[in-house]
């Protein structure tokens, strides 16, 4: 990090801390008892505090990853500080994990801008520091820093995983995963696309080779045709059976398989990957929630995805390939039609956006769900357009990941779709500055929209006397 790249780096993590601590400030005066999922997560945490580590709700579904780190932070502060009585671990101090949290994300998406795309010597300093600035301020990322959950720190470990695995440091990345893990269990598809990262490089570089060796060089990993992607899929068999190549890939990635290993104990241990209430959170094949995915990508990257140079290449792909989009078509009807679930607590909780993004759209008639496929197949495009620098073997192994990290859910919840959207947006080209000023002004502008509704916007309900807000 060049000197003035590195003062910049300083000003924006330490301007944009103090802008949160202001914030949190003001919001700690409105909320200070739990709110939401905050009154399990609270008295959990207090409950380990007081070293009640026996003691567990059994309406929480993850691991107690964040009341851990929450204890190991708050209790030698408490000491180092002489605070004592409700202070200590009081839902305004656990809050404050997560802005510390914050602090951290924005240190690692720096990082991690500056390893994937270090080869890009047309990207300036001010460039990295304004996108990652702006994946800071990801709308519903940074809403739950000023609450008591589990998504900045899962976030943290799990983007800390990812910069390890990219700078080869794979035991301390599968460490770093088993953190994330413990935040969430649903990490651990991170740690299998650590895994993956590595098995990529290798098969690209192997797939190179088998093109080099054959003098094909007009041939490229990122073809589309059919013929490629026949002879693609008869090279990844060939292999992957092959003793030798399963054997070196075993080598490099021991230690992810160890915790992936771990995973599946605990999984059979417990008798399913939730923790508790299982009732409300049962897996099922939601195939719509990749398209879901897709529409939210297309929401917070309209800079880089809806522009008319993309709607065009669309269009002109679709007019040079009616076929191959016809069979996504129906695939994508089909799918719609047998696989598509709607949760108890997407029609009963109006507190969500989910709730109002529901009833709004999908709700007006019966047949929206249908109407909406063509926006689904443009954001799927647009999506996999802007990876089409990237390997075929890396963009395989991210969808997969994709898939389990989305299909399996079957409420239809924003904040599960932050680490997905994140990796994504790390991945991509760098935009042009415009693109990214116009990124950054629209999370500003749909953040102080969420906090002002949050905090203003206050209703009850008929049958409760406690203030409800709306949130993501």
């Amino acid at each position: 990090m060049e000197r003035a790249e590195a003062y910049g780096f300083s000003a924006a993590v330490s301007g944009a801390f103090l802008l949160s601590c202001l914030l949190f400030a003001a919001i700690s005066r409105r909320l200070r008892g739990p709110y939401m999922d905050e009154a399990f997560h609270v008295p959990q945490a207090q409950a380990y505090c007081h070293g009640r580590f026996l003691q567990w709700d059994p309406m929480i579904t993850t691991l107690p990853g964040l009341y851990l780190v929450s204890v190991g932070v708050v209790k030698p502060a408490a000491w180092l500080f002489g605070w004592t009585g409700s202070v200590v671990c009081s839902a305004g101090m656990l809050r404050f994990i997560n802005l510390l949290f914050s602090a951290g994300n924005f240190y690692v998406l720096y990082l991690l801008l500056f390893k994937i795309h270090q080869k890009n010597k047309a990207v300036s300093g001010f460039q990295r520091i304004l996108s990652t600035l702006t994946l800071a301020m990801f709308p519903t990322l940074y809403f739950f820093t000023f609450l008591y959950y589990t998504d900045p720190g899962s976030v943290f470990f799990t983007l800390f995983a990812y910069l390890m695995c990219l700078y080869g440091n794979h035991k301390t990345s599968a460490l770093l995963g088993f953190c994330g893990f413990m935040f969430r269990q649903t990490n651990i598809v991170w740690t299998v696309f650590c895994a993956g990262n590595v098995i990529a490089e290798k098969l690209n570089e192997a797939w190179k080779a088998e093109l080099h060796k054959k003098k094909d060089k007009k041939s490229s990993s990122r073809k589309g045709s059919f013929s490629d992607s026949k002879r693609i899929l008869q090279f990844l068999i060939e292999y992957l059976v092959s003793p030798k190549n399963l054997v070196t890939l075993t080598a490099l990635t021991w230690p992810y398989i160890i915790l992936v290993t771990v995973f599946f104990v605990f999984v059979f241990i417990n008798g399913g990957i939730v923790v508790g209430d299982r009732s409300s959170h049962e897996a099922c094949l939601h195939f719509p929630q990749l398209f879901y995915f897709l529409s939210f990508t297309v929401f917070f990257s309209f800079p880089h995805l809806l522009t008319p140079t993309k709607i065009r290449k669309f269009l002109l792909s679709l007019r040079k390939h009616p076929m191959q989009y016809s069979l996504i078509a129906v695939i994508s009807l089909f799918l719609i039609w047998k696989f598509t679930y709607v949760h108890k607590y997407l029609l009963a909780d109006n507190r969500h956006y989910t709730f109002y993004v529901w009833r709004k759209i999908f709700q007006r008639h019966e047949h929206v769900k249908y109407v909406l496929v063509p926006v689904y197949m443009f954001a799927g495009w647009s999506f996999a357009d802007t990876l089409k620098s990237k390997s075929i073997f890396w963009i395989l192994m991210y969808f997969v990941c994709l898939l389990a990290v989305t299909v399996p859910q079957k409420l239809l919840e924003f904040r599960y779709f932050i680490l997905p959207f994140l990796i994504y947006r790390l991945n991509i080209p760098f935009p042009s500055l415009y693109r990214q000023l116009l990124e950054l002004a629209f999370y500003i502008v749909v953040n102080a929209v969420t906090f002002y509704l949050f905090l203003n916007k206050t209703f009850q309900w008929p049958n409760s006397d406690e203030i409800q807000r709306f949130m993501w």
